[in-house]
């Protein structure tokens, strides 16, 4: 796929240098970002089935907090770290997409 403008990069591979042009696909894609300690994202699209946590509930580190069901499989869902639930972002029947926030924790 050739790219609007036509831009070529470098790159080495067992010191032989070739050139090559970037696709629409690979400029356009979403710039990474370091997420905060408490946000819990969805990494796949799917449904929320149960939640296990209520605002304000103190969390454990590895605690289950909520279960996703994506494609057709139940993911269960854990505090990435110890901390007070701040903010539930869905609720129970939701349709989610991915990268979706779920749950804010506010880190001990």
């Amino acid at each position: 796929m050739k790219t609007q403008n036509n831009q070529y990069v470098d790159f080495v591979v067992t010191a032989r240098k070739y050139k090559t042009l970037l696709t629409n696909k690979y400029i356009n894609r979403p710039v990474w970002s370091r997420r905060l300690p408490g946000e819990i994202m969805s990494a796949l699209p799917g449904t929320l089935i149960r939640t296990l946590v209520k605002e304000g509930q103190q969390v454990e580190e590895g605690e289950l907090v909520m279960i996703l069901e994506a494609m057709k499989m139940e993911n269960r869902i854990l505090a990435p770290v110890s901390g007070i639930v701040k903010k539930i972002y869905i609720k129970e029947g939701d349709k989610i997409s991915k990268n979706h926030l779920l749950i804010k924790i506010e880190p001990k």
